[in-house]
């Protein structure tokens, strides 16, 4: 038994595969394309691990995956690949389309032709679990209700339309040929590992440079915000338990305001590594112009996942927030690699041995 994973050098994809290793002996082959969030540092301690296969390369080279397929045989398919920065996506959408539509309809064509040669009890046992984003349902107001799995589509930037896009594939290639799909539809995360391009990595890193800490507008955007470890273990018990054909909302019951956020961030560390003169690193938040079309709220209501799989987050903000500062402090070469680049001299010098 083996499963593939693509994404997994990623942020959320090597907290998976990590934690998918933690959790039991089944191999995972592990596709990424290695872009600069990209990261086979994310997967170090598993480096030589025989459970674990690397293999660079893109959602989008059919043949690649066609012939992964046919070599290793897993009985299911964990999509985390995915351009995922909006501000990315504003300057430079075509990667978007071309990971995350065209990517997208290629691995689920070559997923279906592994499928439907598939002996039958392997066929009704195979599984394609595509992770998706909460921003495809676009903005919410103030005092509007959380956003089900029934919720109108409704995505507001190039990231999240190329991200709705390949949700509405992976429906159509379940309703018209009968691949047993599962999408999951998660909240923001954070946690361990993350690229310090998005809000709460880079307010840590940035805090501890002396920099300013940039906030969009006034920073009352709310957003619902996920320990991805959790969201780690929400995905194996969809995996292990879903039904098909179904979608997922996964959330941590965290709506807060951006600015909270921040805020939150500069009190952990005032505590954990105060600033040498002495003052609060909320000193250093500035106030920037707004990101275009920049969505007010988002929020996710996760009762359907705890009603049907009994599942429900393991960390409130307060104790994942605190995990996360901490990794940040204990991880300094981590970081230093990341914002120099350094990773991507490492990987040409590691890759032949991977």
């Amino acid at each position: 038994m083996t499963i593939f994973v693509t994404g997994g050098a990623g942020f959320i994809g090597a907290n998976f595969v990590l934690d998918w290793l933690a959790h039991g002996d089944e191999p995972v082959v592990n596709l990424d394309k290695l872009t600069y969030a990209g990261n086979l540092h994310n997967l170090q301690s598993v480096q030589g691990d025989a459970r674990h296969l690397f293999v660079q390369g893109d959602i989008g080279d059919a043949a690649l995956v066609e012939r992964l397929l046919a070599e290793h045989r897993p009985r299911a398919i964990v999509n985390f690949a995915a351009e995922s920065h909006v501000d990315r996506s504003i300057h430079g959408p075509e990667d978007f389309i071309q990971t995350n539509v065209v990517g997208t309809f290629r691995l689920l064509e070559a997923a279906r032709h592994y499928w439907q040669a598939l002996p039958a009890t392997d066929k009704e046992a195979f599984r394609f679990l595509h992770v998706s984003t909460d921003e495809v349902y676009g903005t919410l107001a103030p005092s509007d209700p959380a956003f089900t799995e029934a919720h109108n589509y409704e995505p507001n930037s190039p990231y999240s339309a190329s991200k709705a896009a390949s949700d509405h594939l992976v429906r159509a290639w379940h309703h018209t040929y009968g691949l047993p799909v599962l999408t999951t539809n998660c909240s923001n995360n954070y946690g361990p590992l993350h690229f310090p391009e998005k809000l709460i990595p880079l307010m840590i890193v940035n805090a501890l440079a002396g920099k300013s800490l940039p906030v969009y507008g006034d920073g009352m955007q709310v957003r619902d915000w996920l320990y991805v470890k959790d969201h780690c273990s929400a995905i194996r018990r969809v995996l292990q338990a879903g039904r098909v054909g179904q979608t997922y909302n996964v959330g941590g019951w965290n709506e807060k305001p951006n600015i909270d956020i921040v805020k939150t961030v500069c009190a952990l560390l005032d505590e954990l590594r105060p600033r040498s003169d002495g003052h609060s690193y909320t000193q250093q938040i500035t106030y920037v112009q707004d990101r275009p079309g920049h969505d007010r709220r988002y929020a996710i209501d996760a009762r359907k996942i705890e009603r049907e799989l009994g599942w429900t987050p393991a960390e409130t903000f307060d104790t994942g927030i605190r995990k996360t500062v901490q990794w940040y402090l204990d991880n300094p070469g981590w970081v230093a690699n990341v914002q120099s680049g350094a990773y991507r001299d490492w990987l040409q010098k590691q890759y032949e041995q991977v």
